[in-house]
């Protein structure tokens, strides 16, 4: 596939590709006879797990190092492995302290509803005087 037609499907601008690549968060691409990128199942497996970590907040520094290791070999899958259940660690936190928010909005916003009810009612009486 092109960096067009990949950068279509996953919806990730071409100049992403190609830092992701520049930078270490996916492998290099491999290249047609012009050099020109050439997308392959395995590259596009590795833009879709980027996506999702990106997307989850995991940092670019551990996406760097998994990918290192992953390029090194299978003597570093411990070492993956410990990367991934770091990172699930904090994005677990991550949701705690998401869903401990959401608890306070949803009293905030129930104590709002108790006061309008409270104030449409109030002005509901004042009416039928």
């Amino acid at each position: 596939m092109t960096i067009a037609e990949v950068s279509k499907k996953y919806d990730i601008s071409a100049d992403t590709l190609r830092y992701y690549e520049r930078i270490g968060i996916i492998p290099p691409v491999p290249r047609n006879k012009s050099g020109i990128r050439d997308y392959d199942k395995a590259s596009c497996g590795w833009i879709e797990l980027m996506k999702c970590l990106r997307g989850a907040g995991v940092q670019i520094e551990a996406l760097i190092e998994y990918v290192a290791l992953f390029a090194q070999g299978d003597e570093t899958a411990q070492a993956r492995k410990e990367i991934l259940v770091e990172q699930r660690a904090r994005l677990v936190a991550k949701m705690q302290d998401m869903q401990a928010t959401i608890e306070r909005l949803d009293k905030k916003i129930a104590n709002y509803d108790r006061c309008l009810t409270r104030e449409r009612q109030l002005l509901q009486g004042e009416d039928a005087k």
